[in-house]
């Protein structure tokens, strides 16, 4: 574990700044989730939009890589308590989805649907942002089948289960629909400058 994990004697003060509490540093990149690793066949996988919006969209894979493009670069957050710095990310910005839908005014939250029936849910406030995206490529590559390829929900300002792996559609809705480990006992809002961890902490 030697130079992998820093709980803070080896970060610049600027880098100290961007931990939120309660976390510590790693050059890995961890890899968790519930279930097996879904197998995937481009030639038949798609992407659906449906719900509080006024043109449902369905993409295929090619279809999908046909939409606009955007990179960030920035740090991740796990609730397992890990956080790593100055990741570089590149998917369709979320609001290229947005626009194309055309959200109905009665749309308040979406409800991210993966594949093996797992689901992340967000206000939308939160998914409307300029860094959030359906990423397909992290650090120049495609994204790794244990890290959700070919796609996953990237939301970086949240604990990263709201990242959803794997992910197939986004519904939206009109109301809060809580997701699977929301269900679990995960906090609903998971905001790691809050450390909003489980929904014992929420107030």
């Amino acid at each position: 574990m030697i130079n992998k994990l820093f709980r803070g004697a080896s970060l610049t003060d600027e880098e100290k700044r961007r931990v939120p509490p309660g976390q510590y540093v790693t050059e890995k990149f961890p890899v968790l989730h519930y279930g097996s690793v879904p197998r995937v066949d481009l030639a038949t996988w798609d992407f659906k939009v449906w719900g509080e919006v006024e043109n449902p969209l369905r993409f295929s894979w090619d279809e999908l890589r046909t939409l606009p493009r955007r990179t960030a670069h920035t740090d991740i957050h796990c609730v397992t308590r890990w956080s790593k710095l100055d990741t570089d990310w590149e998917g369709v910005p979320i609001q290229a989805i947005l626009e194309l839908a055309g959200l109905k005014p009665s749309a308040t939250h979406v409800l991210a649907h993966s594949e093996q029936g797992y689901t992340a849910n967000l206000p939308l406030r939160v998914l409307d942002d300029d860094d959030v995206m359906l990423a397909d490529t992290y650090d120049g590559k495609p994204l790794e089948p244990e890290h959700g390829y070919p796609l996953r929900l990237f939301v970086p300002k949240r604990y990263f289960w709201k990242s959803a792996k794997w992910v197939r559609g986004l519904q939206f809705l009109d109301h809060d629909v809580r997701g699977f480990w929301e269900r679990y006992g995960y906090n609903n809002d998971a905001d790691p400058w809050k450390e909003e961890r489980f929904s014992s902490e929420q107030q």
